[in-house]
């Protein structure tokens, strides 16, 4: 049957959720419901009802290393092996949607979710994504590349609206969607919670139509995030498929009387409709059941491709005097509470039911080559104070049968969470106290690091050396072990920078934004675009990480279809590198960061190989955003072509003529501090230029509305309102002070806005009584509850009809 022959009511119902994971079906045309999931490292395939943070029961899955850490490989190949088996697992636990992956630019280090995230820079985002997503649908499942789009914090994350100007959105922030959707062609995407400039992303034209559907071609299904959506009738204007997770009938009977009002144009309906039945034509499994698991032969064997991934993304971040990797016969004390008890993944969706988990501590003692000496805790996870913990790790550090010390330290599972901003870049001080403590044992120290994203690494001095291993996925620590005692050589790149300190970030003073705008001040100088343009040092550049293995790079030339070079690896151990293209623009020409990554191979190599390295331009190579003519463009003139291991060390260079598009055209001064990188120094003016038009951020809301988040209700003049948000304020500290775990319900609820009250309770909540429950946030108690109540019995008539309807 085709779309068209439906009824407006029924292609209406296809439009919205009907529980937290299913899509409503319709029997009579053939088009079956199908089952969305989290799923960036690893199926969250839920039991039961179901949540969307991460609470309840889900089916045993591989937990895969997160976004960060695979990022960290730069090797989309490998990215796409562990998509086949993210789909493979999807498929057989009854999943047709996988909600991943991640890809949002990594703006500053506090965001949440960067765990989630792959990259500071959109070549890497976008290449890593496109890897896993050809992998997944090679399943015949969908991949859902999140959150589409300019996605960079935690707090207010429903109510926030991300204010930026269009070139800096087009080249950092939509670039990594771009190389995904035109490379690996998702089947759905995901929008964000947040407005764009003041319109919400899944209601926002510019975004889902001028740019996602007819500059990229992206012909899917555009799926909210969960109480992501608005307005049903301005997203399916707008090019936004799917309301999730369930709205109800509310919007149903808002697009039908949309169209017989004629606000809606029923090809518009028709158009998205379709979107959904192809999805679930294009994902129709059989032979699975809804509660079956995976089998024993599919967990044996992903495990061992979750492993394969963490060994070839953990990066070496020092070597001193070649403490690393551990010489056969060397006694370990080791040390720290994450080497007993592992983390290994982020908190909040994506968190996974592992079908295994392993710790340092036993992998380090099972394996051949070294002998486990002993082990002392360190330090309380949470952070609290224990002197005794830190004596007994350096007595065992000091002890005559211990050669090295292996110290396992990093964030907490606090630290990086769905909806929790962190609020420093350090780690717990207990832990820098132990490391300062065991480097007076006078013997070799050795730290694995543990964390989703940068950490301050005043602490470094003190030790020998340093292997970065991220969240590792559930293999993670034998992957470590092998790393440690050189099974493995490490070759893992780091994905983002590391600043010496948090005040060093470019948007550090004005991040993560408080009130509802999140201004994006520091425009495209995000990363080392940033560092390297303004001059200021790092710890660790983007790129870096070092290898067991020396390499050396030579004979760099350039003709018009890209780059080539020799890579000899001069060592006695085979290894793997990270060769980088970086282009710096024409002088006198657009602005532009100092240089910005174009291309990236990951050669491997046996000792004292020597091979001929090529890396092609692109579509993405030259070009800049020119917003005056709303198109991309190319500058003509003499390019430099940087050949690196890192964005800070360059080993080769050469000039290049392009024959563009355009003349150099000079940059206006009064872009100011832009045109040296200096964001931190740039005046309002000057934003002003960048922007190309007046940014003020509104103040305090003296009048909650319905986009208002319920913790702005805390300055309410009601008291109803303020005791609520104030409750779940003192909850949420409660808990996560208690148990080491954020409060997930707590977080979501106070960065909810009354809005998506009425798109997660399964139609209890409709408009009406949304607009009773602003009155009560504005003090109006009574008369808000007046409204909820008498809204809720005609809500409640109005569903049974609707549903009568849809039934008959």
């Amino acid at each position: 049957m085709e779309i068209e022959n439906l009824s407006v009511l029924e292609k209406a119902s296809l439009l919205s959720g009907a529980s937290e994971w299913d899509s409503r079906g319709i029997e009579r045309a053939d088009i079956p419901s199908f089952v969305m999931s989290d799923g960036p490292h690893g199926v969250r395939r839920q039991l039961g009802e179901g949540d969307h943070l991460g609470l309840g029961e889900s089916k045993p899955a591989t937990c895969f290393p997160t976004a960060a850490t695979v990022a960290n490989s730069w090797d989309p190949a490998l990215a796409e092996d562990m998509g086949k088996a993210l789909g493979r697992e999807a498929h057989d636990l009854d999943v047709n949607v996988l909600l991943g992956p991640g890809m949002n630019i990594k703006r500053n280090p506090w965001c949440g979710r960067n765990f989630e995230y792959y990259s500071e820079d959109p070549q890497v985002a976008g290449r890593m994504a496109s890897g896993l997503i050809k992998g997944i649908q090679s399943n015949g499942i969908a991949a859902c590349p999140k959150h589409f789009a300019v996605n960079s914090q935690e707090l207010r994350r429903q109510a926030s609206n991300s204010v930026i100007d269009e070139r800096t959105m087009r080249e950092i922030y939509l670039t990594a969607f771009e190389i995904a959707v035109r490379d690996a062609k998702p089947w759905t995407i995901m929008t964000a919670y947040n407005e764009i400039n003041g319109v919400y992303a899944h209601e926002n034209a510019h975004l889902l139509i001028d740019i996602l559907r007819n500059e990229w071609g992206f012909d899917g299904m555009v799926v909210s995030d969960w109480g992501g959506s608005n307005s049903a009738v301005a997203a399916v204007k707008a090019g936004g498929t799917l309301e999730m997770p369930s709205p109800g009938f509310t919007s149903v009977r808002e697009l039908v009387g949309a169209v017989n009002a004629g606000t809606l144009a029923e090809a518009d309906l028709n158009a998205r409709a379709a979107e959904v039945a192809k999805i679930a034509q294009l994902t129709k499994t059989t032979g699975v059941g809804r509660n079956d698991l995976l089998k024993d032969d599919v967990i044996a064997d992903h495990h061992e491709v979750a492993r394969r991934v963490a060994e070839n993304a953990s990066v070496l971040l020092k070597n001193e005097g070649g403490a690393l990797p551990l010489k056969p016969g060397t006694r370990v004390a080791v040390v720290g509470d994450m080497a007993k008890t592992p983390r290994f993944q982020g908190s909040g969706s994506s968190k996974v039911n592992a079908t295994r988990e392993e710790n340092i501590l036993d992998e380090l003692t099972a394996i051949d080559g070294v002998t486990v000496a002993g082990y002392a805790q360190g330090y309380e996870r949470q952070g609290g104070e224990n002197r005794a913990l830190i004596e007994d790790a350096v007595a065992l550090a000091a002890r005559e049968d211990t050669d090295v010390v292996v110290a396992v330290i990093g964030l907490d599972e606090r630290s990086e969470s769905e909806g929790l901003d962190r609020s420093t870049m350090a780690i717990p001080h207990v832990q820098t106290d132990l490391v300062k403590a065991l480097k007076g044992a006078g013997k070799p120290i050795v730290v694995v690091l543990v964390a989703g994203s940068p950490v301050e690494t005043d602490w470094v001095a003190d030790v020998d050396a340093v292997l970065y291993i991220g969240l590792s996925g559930q293999a993670g620590a034998s992957a470590t072990a092998r790393a440690l005692t050189g099974a493995v050589n490490p070759s893992g790149h780091l994905a983002e920078s590391w600043p010496i300190r948090y005040e060093d970030c470019p948007s550090a003073g004005w991040y993560p934004a408080i009130g509802r705008d999140a201004i994006y001040r520091e425009g495209p100088f995000v990363g080392y675009r940033y560092y390297e343009t303004a001059g200021v040092p790092v710890r660790f550049p983007f790129g870096y990480g070092l290898s067991y293995s020396t390499f050396v790079y030579a004979d760099l030339t350039a003709d018009e279809q890209g780059v080539s070079f020799t890579i000899t690896n001069d060592s006695d151990v085979p290894g793997a590198t990270v060769a980088q293209l970086y282009v710096r623009g024409p002088q006198g020409g657009t602005l532009r960061p100092d240089h910005e990554l174009k291309g990236f191979v990951k050669v491997q190599l046996d000792a004292h190989e020597t091979q001929t390295v090529r890396i092609d331009f692109d579509r993405y190579t030259f070009r800049h955003f020119e917003t005056a003519s709303n198109s991309w463009q190319v500058e003509s003139g003499e390019w430099t072509l940087m050949v690196g291991t890192n964005a800070h060390d360059i080993a080769l260079t050469t000039t290049h003529a392009v024959a563009g598009t355009v003349e150099p055209k000079p940059s206006n001064p009064a872009l100011g501090a832009y045109l040296s990188g200096k964001v931190k120094e740039v005046t309002d003016a000057e934003m002003v230029v960048l922007f190309g038009h007046d940014v003020v951020a509104p103040g305090k809301p003296t009048t909650f509305g319905v986009n208002d988040p319920i913790s702005s209700w805390e300055d309410s003049k009601g008291f109803v309102a303020r005791t609520v948000a104030k409750t779940l304020k003192n909850q949420e500290r409660k808990v996560r002070e208690k148990t080491g775990q954020p409060d997930l319900n707590a977080l979501f609820l106070l960065n909810m806005p009354p809005r998506a009250m009425s798109k997660m309770t399964q139609g209890m909540v409709d408009a009406a009584m949304v607009d009773g429950i602003v009155k009560i946030s504005n003090g109006h108690t009574f008369r808000g509850l007046g409204t909820v109540i008498s809204g809720f019995f005609r809500n409640q008539s109005a569903n049974k009809k609707t549903a009568k309807e849809l039934e008959s």
